[in-house]
Parts: C-alpha cells; structure tokens; sequence
C-alpha cells in the first residue's frame, strides 16, 4: 500500500515542504504514480519518524543519510558499525566544542556586564536597565 504526500504529512506530523527536502537529500524515495504524484510506502511513516529523532539528537540530513541504513524501530535504534560509531564520536566531539565555546562566550559577556553595572552604580547621572 503506498500514500501520497499529504497523507504521510498528516501521519506523521511533518509539513510536506520538509517531506520533499528529506526527498531532495536522498533520504526518501518515492515511487511516481502514473498521474506523476509522489507515493510512498507504508514504511516511509516510520523512515519519517527515524529521520525526526536522529535531527532532534543533533545530526545533519547528510549525516543521517549514513545513519538511516543502520537504523530499526522509531526511537531508532543504530546497528554498532564501525564507521556509524566513528561518526557519531565526531558529531559528538564537534557538539561539545561548540558548547565549550558558547560557556566562553557567555563568561565573557557576564564579566562586561557585571563591569558595566559596577560603573553604572559609581558614575554620577547613570541609569541601568
């Protein structure tokens, strides 16, 4: 059985534009009916539903375009292949650089802050807030 674009969007919560780029990055691949709409198979819910899960944990669609063949159920769960595990440690370690930096960032800010309102409270005629 297969459902066309506006089916699977309402099954699965994702507006079709998205459908369509998921499509346009290889990660679903749609079958042409005779009048040229876009059908799916039943198992595309679920593809959708991996693919949801896998950018909610951080990954690029180019990204989950490697993890989507090694992936089963809707959480999904990932087959231990080495190049997948290799990946994920990358994307990992890319997430934690970008957060130390993001700690840096907001320390910095923090401390021109906290000097700012210092020099608010000792100059004569400043207004904070």
């Amino acid at each position: 059985m297969t459902v066309h674009i506006g089916e699977l969007s309402r099954r699965t919560g994702v507006n079709t534009h998205q459908l369509r780029y998921y499509e346009s990055q290889g990660l679903l691949e749609p079958d042409r009916g005779p009048n040229g709409y876009r059908e799916y198979a039943d198992a595309a819910v679920l593809t959708v539903t991996q693919i949801r899960s896998l950018l909610a944990a951080g990954l690029s669609t180019r990204e989950i375009g490697y993890v989507l063949p090694c992936a089963s159920g809707a959480r999904p769960e990932l087959e231990p292949c080495p190049e997948l595990v290799n990946g994920l440690r990358e994307r990992l370690t890319r997430l934690d650089e970008s957060i130390d930096a993001l700690v840096g960032t907001r320390q910095v800010l923090h401390a021109y802050l906290d000097l700012t309102e210092r020099r608010a409270l000792t100059t004569p005629g400043s207004a904070t807030g």
